[in-house]
């Protein structure tokens, strides 16, 4: 099963993506984490991300291609990924689509959880982060169990993420919908695209993403998944 998570900041990409994995066993693969990850092994891609990273420019659509078809190719990839965070652009969708066609690999399905923009700035604005693991908290929806650590690491006292002010927040919103959002369009046009109503509760928001995905899950049972 290989999806992309698609969805304005908020929308609850990261927790969805969470319960695929832990319902069907594939790796849910944040970009940012990727590229930390390859700038940390020093890697050929790492640092020329870090460069641009370092002089507080964009990372180029080339270099974070590169770095995700590196991470494509890792064998916890073989029965399928979650996407979250890539693509971004209409030309890092149509670089996607050229390397999983190689492999023979297509993609199955885009999540687009869409949520309206004041009920994604307050959950940003009241959201809270674990240092270690950067798992997200909301008390709207996704609460942590004491309200103050992390869950999977309890010994870790959440903290609020220093852009998650609401001028920053909007500004972030205007441009998903001024670069990103015209990947609904991409994936709506060959019938990959599923909408996905992304507020109200964890619980009823993965019911729904399952629903979406449902023949997907048939298909890998009846692979033997």
């Amino acid at each position: 099963m290989r999806l992309v998570l698609l969805g304005v900041p908020g929308a609850g990409k990261g927790t969805q993506g969470r319960r695929l994995v832990e319902r069907f066993g594939i790796p849910q693969i944040a970009t940012g984490e990727i590229l930390r990850e390859a700038v940390k092994n020093g890697t050929p891609l790492g640092r020329a991300a870090k460069e641009r990273m370092d002089a507080g420019l964009l990372v180029p659509d080339e270099v974070v291609i590169g770095i995700v078809e590196e991470r494509l190719k890792a064998p916890d990839c073989a029965r399928g990924f979650i996407l979250d965070g890539f693509p971004r652009t209409t030309a890092q969708a149509e670089a996607l689509d050229a390397t999983l066609a190689r492999a023979g690999t297509p993609l199955d399905r885009v999540l687009n959880l869409v949520a309206a923009t004041e009920q994604v700035v307050l959950r940003l604005a009241t959201r809270l982060e674990c240092p270690v693991c950067h798992r997200t908290f909301n008390p709207t929806g996704a609460a942590a169990k004491d309200g103050v650590h992390c869950d999977a690491h309890p010994e870790t006292t959440l903290i609020h993420r220093v852009d998650d002010d609401v001028a920053k927040i909007r500004k972030r919103i205007e441009v998903f919908h001024a670069e990103t959002a015209p990947l609904a369009d991409y994936y709506r046009r060959d019938g990959r695209l599923r909408d996905v109503e992304g507020l109200g509760d964890v619980v009823t928001v993965t019911a729904r993403v399952m629903d979406a995905v449902a023949e997907l899950a048939e298909r890998m049972n009846g692979a033997g998944a």
